[in-house]
Parts: structure tokens; sequence; C-alpha cells
């Protein structure tokens, strides 16, 4: 007869075998499409300069997994950070630097600094983060008037700012490859000539990537907060990294929803080297644009 301890033993084993955990709300993927643990991840991104995370501007998943991401790094490498975003111009570094060092309030900040829509659920935890931490915070995308002059007017028109203007977009003439992945992208969004939307966002993604580049401190990492266009494929951001900077190390993050997050589907393989694969039905942080 088995002792009473072993009988329990294998009862509990027997109910934990027969235990099925709640649906799951994100998976995370390497560039292979295998499923990898979320420290492991950290252990290498920690060993990188750049991070660059690619959001579905609408995923609460994104925007946690954001926060979370900052903090592991932050703490694996002992406060050595610098964090950047898309969704904060150039011309309003000076405004962010004086909310930062508490020269102007917070009313004053989120008045001023032209915010998305979604910053009080999205963005602010990244900004009181950064704030409470002493983490220098770069407004890293081209003040959203001139990429408008680009899309309505052509890029060649940015040749007529000033001085001062300039100096929130990355150096001119930028490169840009009409036969690129981006243009063929974009075509097949736009349904009409991708060209001049094509310009426009590739003007984003030189300047996003020169503010990184000037902003990069030795024994820190940097983390980029994007929507994941501007850095799946190996394009977009990172593209422009290599040019402003050749030779860094870059590691990307990008988000892709699919109905059974189980397994990677195949057109997701290689976008990026981790992967947040969420659930299609997931609720969004707001609904159209």
């Amino acid at each position: 007869m088995k002792p009473f301890s072993t009988i329990l033993l294998i009862a509990g084993l027997l109910i934990l075998s027969a235990f099925k955990p709640g649906k799951a709300a994100y998976k995370l993927y390497n560039s292979k499409g295998k499923e990898i643990k979320y420290d492991k991840m950290i252990k290498s991104l920690n060993e990188t300069d750049i991070v660059l995370f690619g959001e579905y501007h609408n995923n609460p998943i994104s925007h946690w997994l954001e926060l979370e991401v900052t903090k592991s790094l932050y703490s694996a490498n002992n406060g050595h950070l610098v964090m950047g975003a898309e969704m904060f111009e150039a011309d309003n570094q000076l405004i962010i630097d004086e909310y930062m060092n508490d020269i102007i309030s917070v009313k004053k900040f989120e008045a001023e600094c032209r915010l998305w829509r979604n910053y009080d659920t999205d963005y602010e935890p990244l900004i009181r983060f950064a704030k409470d931490s002493a983490i220098h915070f770069v407004a890293s995308n081209i003040p959203r008037r001139y990429a408008s002059v680009v899309h309505k007017k052509g890029i060649e028109k940015l040749d007529e700012l000033s001085d001062l203007a300039k100096t929130y977009i990355a150096p001119l003439p930028i490169q840009f490859d009409p036969d690129s992945v981006l243009i063929a992208k974009m075509g097949g969004m736009m349904g009409k000539s991708p060209l001049p939307i094509a310009k426009a966002q590739a003007i984003k993604d030189a300047t996003m990537a020169y503010f990184i580049t000037e902003n990069l401190k030795d024994g820190h990492v940097f983390i980029h907060f994007n929507g994941s266009f501007h850095s799946d494929d190996d394009g977009g951001i990172r593209k422009y990294l290599q040019i402003y900077k050749p030779g860094i190390d870059v590691k990307t993050i990008t988000t892709v929803s699919q109905d059974d997050i189980e397994n990677l589907d195949e057109a997701y393989i290689g976008k990026a080297d981790y992967i947040i694969c969420v659930p299609s039905d997931m609720t969004k942080t707001y609904v159209g644009m």
C-alpha cells in the first residue's frame, strides 16, 4: 500500500495535468518563429545599442510591454538607458526637457506638446517613467507640418526651409530608393500613386534615425518606440541608422495580430528580431484615426 503522502502527490499531479490555463493575451516569438521567453529576449536586447520597439498604435499589449521592456532594460543595465519616440516631434524637445527638469508644469507640457490623442493611456506612463528615473527622452520625429510639405509639395521643397527649421529634420538630401520595398507597400495600401506618401514616410524614418544616433550614449541602450511599419523587415528607421552610424547594433521588436496565436503565421517570420503576437480580437485603446 502506498504512503498517504505519495497518494497526495499523484493526485496533485493528475489535477495539474488536467488543468488548462486561460487564453493567453500574447505570445513572444523570435525571428524564426520559435516561441521565446521574455527574460531571454531582455538579455539579448541589453547587449545591443538600439532597440526599435514597433507597436500597433491602438494595441494595449504593445503599450503594456513597451513599459515593461523599458523597466527591464533599465534594471538590467543599471539605469543606463535612453528613451525616444515617434510620437514626439523634434521641435518639442525643449518642452520635454523643461518638463523633465521641473521647469514647467505637467499642465503646460501637455498643453504645448501636440500630444497624440491616446497619450494619457498609452504614452504618459513612458514619459512618467523617464521623468521619475531621470532618463533622457528624445523627441525623434519630424514636425508633422514638414512631413505634410513633403507629401503635398515634394521632398525638394524642404530645401526652402530656414536654417532653424532644418535643425528639426534629418540632414538634406536624404537617401531615397524609388524602387524600395516601402514603395511597394504603399502601393498596396493606397491604390494610387504611392510615391508622395512614401517620401513623407522616408523623411520620418530618416529623421527618427538621425535623432536616435545624435543622442546615443556610451554604455547605454537606446529604446525607441514607433509604429511597427517604421522598423519592420529590416527597413525604415533601421536602414537609416546604418547610414548615419554604420555598423551600429540594432534589434527590433514588432507587433502582429492573428486569430490563433499558438503558432506564428509564416507571413510574420523574419519581420523583426522579436515578434509579439496578439489575438485579433484584442481590445483597442481607440478606434479609427
